[in-house]
């Protein structure tokens, strides 16, 4: 009686994954890593924080009209420095337009921060938030690396925790256009 229960069991499964096969296309789909996040969609405010390099105050993107990326990180995450080299190689082979990278160093020592940006090479600019003002009160950030794409009026289309892949980074890009 057992087995008959089992065999029949398994042959409701079957046929509930086909009927899900054919109504799906013959695949299923998953949500994207970048756009799961319950911070889609929300508006977040422009900023101005203190260039971590030498040169002017970093602003958000938006503030001025344009699409942006924004990368978390800090000298003391330790894939952070697995990712960030990615990123900037992928930054200097592809033309981004009008969407602009920025990068915001948080809960880091001031020297600490500006060593790391120097050894990863960083070619965007990159705001100094030492406290967090930023990170987490305005973005609700808790855990570094993050990356966010912000449209040009401000709204968040995609985020993506932990260090971000350059299929992922590229992707996320695209949901800006």
């Amino acid at each position: 009686m057992m087995f008959v229960s089992i065999g029949i069991g398994l042959v409701l499964a079957i046929v509930l994954i086909a009927v899900v096969s054919h109504f799906t296309g013959g695949t299923v789909q998953q949500p994207s890593a970048l756009t799961s996040s319950h911070q889609v969609g929300k508006h977040v405010k422009a900023f101005t924080e203190a260039s971590l390099q030498d040169g002017p105050d970093v602003s958000a993107p938006w503030k001025s009209g344009h699409p942006g990326v924004v990368m978390f990180f800090a000298s003391w995450c330790t894939v952070c420095r697995e990712e960030l080299p990615k990123i900037e190689k992928y930054l200097s082979a592809h033309s981004l337009g009008s969407t602009q990278v920025i990068g915001i160093d948080a809960l880091d020592a001031k020297s600490a921060g500006r060593t790391f940006v120097k050894q990863m090479g960083l070619s965007f600019p990159v705001a100094y938030d030492p406290d967090g003002k930023v990170t987490t009160n305005e973005f609700g950030i808790s855990n570094l690396p993050e990356t966010m794409f912000i449209d040009k009026s401000g709204v968040i289309k995609g985020v993506y925790l932990g260090a971000i892949p350059v299929s992922e980074f590229s992707k996320g890009l695209a949901l800006l256009n």
